[in-house]
């Protein structure tokens, strides 16, 4: 049974395309995360129960920021409006919505230093989060070297410059994982 030829670089572009998606998802979460001005993606996190099943928010409605310290979100089944209510205000991230007619009214409270303290300590959550999920994806790539070398598909030398280079990789990702939860502490400790 002939294997496929052995590639650096193809699997630095595995890892790399699955380490991104690590910091991907810490993007969205820090997305959650409010700073104290509105924009949608402050309720990205919000899950609504609706015909049956748990949708994201923007399946359900409109998001929309009519002023800074303001969202409004439309919904598109009045049926939807009380259960929409519900999910923002169940969602923990802080908000209290009032529904007018079909617009749900979400105002965004000022930040208070403990409320600041504790956005911090979540984007510090999510950033670990992402860097178990880099080096999750740094433990693979090892495993994939090994087991090359072990088929005798490389060589020890060989095998080594690889696990440098995919430490290099996943290096890059941890630093990028720390200037992103740097600046959103930033962001976060803005006034």
């Amino acid at each position: 049974m002939a294997t496929a030829p052995v590639d650096l670089n193809t699997l630095k572009q595995d890892l790399t395309r699955r380490m991104d998606g690590a910091l991907e998802t810490l993007r969205r979460e820090f997305a959650g995360l409010r700073t104290g001005r509105a924009h949608p993606g402050l309720l990205d996190p919000v899950k609504v129960v609706a015909y049956g099943t748990e949708m994201p928010l923007n399946q359900v409605g409109t998001v929309g920021v009519p002023e800074p310290r303001m969202l409004t979100v439309q919904v598109w089944d009045k049926s939807m409006v009380l259960a929409v209510e519900k999910a923002i205000r169940e969602a923990g991230l802080g908000l209290n919505p009032a529904s007018d007619g079909m617009i749900i009214r979400v105002p965004i409270p000022m930040l208070t230093t403990e409320r600041r303290n504790d956005l911090v300590k979540m984007a510090h959550k999510y950033a670990e989060g992402a860097k178990i999920s880099v080096r999750g994806v740094r433990r693979d790539g090892m495993e994939q070297i090994k087991s090359h070398e072990k088929k005798h598909d490389i060589g020890e030398d060989l095998a080594k410059n690889w696990s440098e280079e995919v430490q290099k990789l996943t290096d890059q990702f941890i630093k990028k994982v720390d200037e992103a939860v740097a600046d959103k502490e930033k962001d976060i400790k803005q006034v």
